[in-house]
């Protein structure tokens, strides 16, 4: 598909008229000092009989939602809990999900959205992060619970728990909440728009899972952002497959709903086999989705369903180039809104025009309203390169690929940034002096480029992280378990994998006596990381090679990735259940994508 300045110009235009209304509506929820629950309490006002939330064969009308919402923030009230404090939301994807942390947020008690996946030492520290008070959690949870103590800190189940060693100390919270009153609470404090929402986690560059702190500023910026950027309408049904644990579903899929009354379907895990089957039963026009969601409906078997949804408009990030034209052209979907942003980050584009392959379209008009820009920094190091004469940051050229940073304006809703829980953490996010002395930026720590018309492009992932089956992945983290368990240097990385989205796990064990575990290693690795941090391969080598500073070459191990003809060191492939040898048969078979990860 050819592009032309014309259609330059009208995809400017038709992005200035978006943009318009996201200004339009945040300085209204900023001028009244909204909230999200005040927010949710005007799409409640408008339409109390709505049917806005629905899980398998539950229906969920606004005003079901909010009565719920004001049980659990009327409860927690009266068991003390006040603003500031904060409690886990240890929870699957299930209807009761949104509407506890929205009560919560009724009386200013900030909840602490934590990954179902984590186990042990990363799942303990999300607790402690931020100094929970109490945890709710699904009963499905409890063997995660058992393994850590958690010494008196309160414990909710939603539902009954069965676990012999949590029953006596856990309390049914659906059970408590049966006879509170479901009317608003009478909050003393105040509670505003730049207040404290919720924690969400991001793979922690420095080791452990950090906690983004996000404010009800941020919140419905996205949910505003999301709904005019890929135009949507207060009469579509959105589907939402993805975690809601993650920003993007609750950001993006309950934000809407919340903020402006879109009904919102949610499943409990993705399924392919399911995706198509639930968008026609539920009557669903918008899908969110991640690229491997993408890349898993392309290997399903063609069937009648392909086409037989309503769905018209699809948003999320990392739909790759090499099958984008594919997905749009086998299900009919009007409209890809691919987007890049961060959780905490204020590098948030969209691609609002379908354009094949770009993350998202920045003209340079919009330079002042959203001020991002593409700087070259050192491919070894990640450093930003410096002009010799003014000090300052190098701005790439058009097609010039460099790290993306964008200008930190402070209590801005579009351009702040919050930071971490852990404040030591923000540093090393924020850039300074890069056009002038004493200004800010926040880095994305990732690759990008602009083209000459503005369009934006994703390159890479640089630094101490790599992304996963839909999840970002700390190599330090993995790094420290590895070392923990086998008693030696180990260094993580990611690596390609022909036919997958991402980049897989690898990691290079320093072992001189050639006399590792391996099967120790997979049942440990098991018990201690997600499944998707878990590492596909492994390599063995005698040594480690270091640089003349004592730091691992990390960057070299990578570019032999796990090439078995480019290296003497035995590799082994992580095949679910333990580490095999990778043999040539097996090393072809994973390059041809004959296995599927």
């Amino acid at each position: 598909m050819s592009w032309s300045y014309r259609d330059h110009l009208d995809n400017f235009i038709s992005a200035l008229f978006r943009l318009l209304h996201v200004v339009r509506d945040l300085w209204v929820l900023q001028n009244y000092n909204c909230t999200v629950s005040q927010a949710f309490d005007d799409v409640v006002r408008r339409n109390p009989k709505k049917i806005l939330l629905r899980f398998e064969e539950q229906k969920w009308t606004a005003e079901q939602i909010q009565e719920l919402a004001n049980k659990v923030a009327n409860y927690f009230q009266a068991e003390g809990y006040r603003k500031g404090d904060t409690v886990a939301i240890f929870m699957e994807n299930c209807s009761e999900y949104t509407i506890l942390w929205l009560g919560l947020s009724k009386i200013g008690v900030v909840s602490s959205l934590v990954n179902y996946n984590l186990r042990l030492q990363s799942l303990k520290h999300c607790f402690e992060a931020v100094s929970c008070k109490a945890i709710i959690y699904s009963p499905g949870l409890s063997t995660a619970l058992e393994e850590l103590d958690l010494g008196t800190k309160p414990l909710f189940c939603i539902g009954k728990e069965t676990s012999a060693k949590l029953s006596n100390v856990s309390k049914d919270l659906m059970t408590q909440l049966r006879d509170v009153k479901g009317t608003q609470p009478v909050v003393k404090e105040t509670i505003g728009f730049l207040d404290n929402l919720m924690y969400i986690y991001t793979s922690g560059t420095t080791g452990l899972p950090k906690a983004s702190t996000i404010k009800n500023s941020r919140f419905l910026m996205a949910a505003v952002g999301v709904f005019y950027m890929h135009g949507l309408k207060k009469t579509d049904t959105l589907y939402t497959s993805l975690p809601l644990y993650h920003g993007a579903g609750t950001f993006l899929g309950a934000g809407t709903m919340l903020t402006y009354g879109v009904t919102q379907v949610v499943r409990k895990k993705f399924s392919a086999s399911n995706f198509w089957k639930d968008c026609i039963a539920y009557d669903v026009t918008v899908a969110q989705y991640i690229g491997e969601i993408c890349r898993y409906l392309v290997t399903q078997p063609p069937s009648s369903l392909d086409k037989g949804h309503k769905v018209r408009v699809m948003f999320g990030n990392g739909l790759k180039l090499e099958i984008w034209k594919e997905f749009v052209e086998r299900f009919g979907i009007k409209h890809i809104g691919e987007i890049y942003g961060a959780t905490e980050g204020n590098c948030n584009i969209v691609n609002i025009d379908s354009r094949i392959g770009a993350v998202g379209f920045l003209p340079v008009l919009f330079s002042y309203v959203h001020p991002l820009k593409i700087i070259k920094v050192d491919e070894v190091t990640g450093e930003p390169l410096r002009d010799k004469d003014t000090g300052f940051a190098i701005e790439c050229k058009p097609n010039e690929p460099g790290e993306l940073i964008g200008k930190i304006r402070r209590s801005h809703p579009l351009l702040d940034f919050e930071g971490y829980a852990d404040k030591s953490s923000s540093k090393d996010k924020v850039l300074s002096n890069v056009w002038r002395k004493g200004d800010a930026w926040f880095r994305s720590g990732d690759i990008l480029l602009k083209d000459e018309l503005g369009y934006i492009f994703f390159k890479d992932r640089k630094g101490d992280t790599f992304r996963w089956k839909g999840e970002n992945c700390s190599t330090l983290e993995i790094e420290a378990v590895i070392s923990t368990i086998t008693k030696e240097d180990a260094v993580v990385f990611g690596v390609e994998v022909p036919g997958a989205e991402g980049r897989a796990g690898m990691v290079v064990i320093g072992n001189p006596d050639n006399n590792l575990d391996l099967n120790n290693l997979a049942l440990c690795v098991n018990k201690a990381l997600p499944s998707y941090a878990r590492p596909v391969f492994v390599r063995i080598s005698p040594k480690l090679e270091m640089t003349g500073t004592y730091k691992l070459k990390k960057v070299d191990y990578q570019k032999v990735g796990f090439d078995i003809h480019k290296t003497s060191d035995k590799i082994y492939f992580y095949n679910g259940n333990k580490y095999v040898e990778l043999s040539a048969e097996l090393y072809d078979d994973i390059v041809a994508s004959k296995l599927r990860f």
